[in-house]
């Protein structure tokens, strides 16, 4: 989240941020005045308690000095009741306020284009699309005439938006999260985590989830379980509440997941396939580090992510989102869209992002920068490395054949016994 207190100072520039976002700014607007009614009621606790305090040194002396006090003590029981009265209204105002701040988003990095989805701007490109010499078919329908991708049965166990992969497509899907993790660990120096699937509250709120994406999660019955939505939210946790020594940053760790999303605002959208699902696979990229170092930072996890796509040989873009386009904790995003011939279309498959110190507030993650130092807050950034069922969705249109096979990726045979081509 934002500060408070920069929020406070910056009304004008905090309701130009979310027009930038293309949202209305109403949040400010209900800051704004609940932030006076509560400074209101503090200064007069504040001063009721000062005129109790002095009025108790008062009666005091009135006793030692063996002289009357009963209307100074009377009075102090009415001061009383009255802070016992006030307490309360400004503790309420505070938890509104505390609402609202993590409701606004944060501040866009001034060089994100402004704008809406249009706005988005392609900074590089990577392959040319493949000339088929007949019409590529999209990757449910490849996955299905091979026999090994099924949608109806994953409908039958549990409902839509759901698959069973088979054979040597589900050992493609192992294969591919093998490699994107050893690639991460091994060249690009990240360090493995392996982390609950299962997350509390706090930690979707240190993330910024909660409270405004509670309906894009799942939540176990009866207690405070979520299933996570990215890897994102357990590895960046791992952190909250903690002090790290400079001389451990930058901090670079990498997990696979399975991932749950219960896609509310998605209905109609992409309802075949792999690309929108409740349940997929995930190698996620999450980073810890100094404030001065975020920026290069970005870069870097984001080629780390691009190297997945050229290793593939999938023909992908980079675009850089805009204030509109980008996520609600994000201050400056690339998106990685991988070219799927199927639709005809580039599909993201990967975002990566700066949060400046958004997270490490609403999480409470500092650095010292030497011992005995001040603590401050360090910045986050993670990105997919990447969606492994978009992944295999990209390799699957890319790679296929005219009479209905597959070739598998040369980087990936040796992880399927040299498995070259998948046939029907």
């Amino acid at each position: 989240m934002l500060d408070l207190k920069f929020v406070r100072d910056n009304l004008p520039l905090i309701e130009e941020m979310f027009r930038q976002r293309q949202q209305a700014p109403t949040v400010i607007e209900s800051f704004g005045a609940i932030d006076r009614k509560r400074r209101e009621l503090l200064k007069e606790v504040e001063a009721l308690k000062a005129r109790r305090n002095r009025a108790s040194d008062e009666v005091a002396k009135l006793k030692r000095a063996g002289q009357p006090c009963d209307e100074l003590i009377a009075e102090n029981r009415e001061i009383g009741q009255r802070i016992k009265q006030l307490d309360p209204l400004a503790a309420e105002a505070e938890e509104q306020q505390r609402e609202l701040l993590a409701s606004v988003p944060n501040l866009p990095d001034p060089s994100a284009p402004v704008g809406d989805e249009s706005a988005n701007l392609e900074v590089r490109r990577w392959g040319e699309p493949r000339d088929f010499g007949f019409k590529p078919k999209n990757h449910w329908e490849i996955g299905e005439a091979l026999g090994l991708m099924d949608f109806a049965r994953a409908a039958k166990i549990a409902g839509s938006r759901f698959v069973v992969l088979y054979g040597a497509l589900s050992r493609l899907n192992r294969a591919l999260i093998d490699f994107m993790v050893d690639l991460h660990v091994e060249k690009h120096g990240y360090r493995e985590v392996w982390p609950p699937a299962l997350v509390n509250s706090q930690s979707l709120y240190g993330t910024g989830q909660l409270p405004k994406f509670a309906q894009d999660g799942f939540k176990l019955a009866e207690s405070d379980f979520w299933l996570i939505p990215t890897a994102e939210v357990p590895l960046t946790n791992l952190m909250r509440d903690e002090i790290l020594e400079a001389d451990k940053l930058p901090l670079s760790l990498t997990a696979y997941t399975p991932c749950f999303r219960a896609e509310a605002g998605a209905a109609g959208r992409d309802t075949r396939g792999l690309i929108r699902m409740h349940q997929f696979d995930k190698v996620e990229l999450v980073k810890f580090v100094k404030p001065e170092d975020s920026a290069a930072a970005l870069e870097r996890l984001t080629m780390d992510a691009e190297e997945v796509l050229r290793l593939l040989g999938l023909p992908y873009r980079t675009v850089l989102l805009s204030t509109g386009d980008m996520g609600f904790s994000s201050a400056k995003t690339y998106d990685l869209e991988v070219w799927l011939p199927g639709a005809g279309l580039f599909r993201e498959i990967s975002s990566c992002s700066c949060f400046g110190d958004f997270q490490a507030r609403r999480a409470n993650i500092k650095f010292k920068r030497e011992a005995g130092g001040k603590a401050e807050l360090l910045h986050t950034l993670n990105g997919s490395g990447l969606a492994v069922g978009r992944t295999l969705a990209a390799v699957l249109e890319n790679g296929q054949q005219s009479d209905g096979a597959v070739l598998v990726p040369e980087v990936l045979r040796p992880r399927l016994g040299g498995l070259e081509v998948i046939r029907p």
